[in-house]
């Protein structure tokens, strides 16, 4: 680990990362061509107590997410291997490779949101 960074990962997954298209009302992939797997860690910056989902391609080693998780945020597991959730600008989607990594990611996740919801007056 390099020094200076306080970055543990908290949890792996595989899914492939979708928008919401509300022109066409479709789940489209985050990048224009970028169909497949990627491999979805949650980041744990432990000096400052945040939180990010990133995403790199198992292809290319592209990354095509990298959101930092905001108190307050609206995580929804929408079917077993799809989860969603939404900004302002936009709505998220990851459909997982299975159960068990949509679980093992969800419960990653509500745990990086209990955190973040429990910090008083938050950064």
């Amino acid at each position: 680990m390099a020094s200076g960074t306080h970055t543990c990962f908290i949890c792996q997954a595989r899914a492939s990362v979708m928008v919401y298209d509300d022109t066409s009302k479709k789940w489209v992939p985050i990048k224009p061509g970028q169909q497949g797997f990627s491999r979805i860690n949650i980041y744990h910056n432990t000096a400052s107590n945040t939180f990010r989902v990133v995403g790199v391609k198992l292809q290319d080693q592209q990354v095509v997410i990298n959101y930092s998780i905001v108190k307050g945020l609206k995580y929804n597991q929408a079917t077993p291997t799809f989860h969603q959730w939404r900004d302002a600008r936009q709505v998220y989607g990851l459909n997982f490779a299975s159960k068990e990594e949509a679980t093992t990611f969800s419960n990653a996740m509500l745990f990086a949101l209990n955190i973040m919801n429990s910090q008083e007056g938050g950064k």
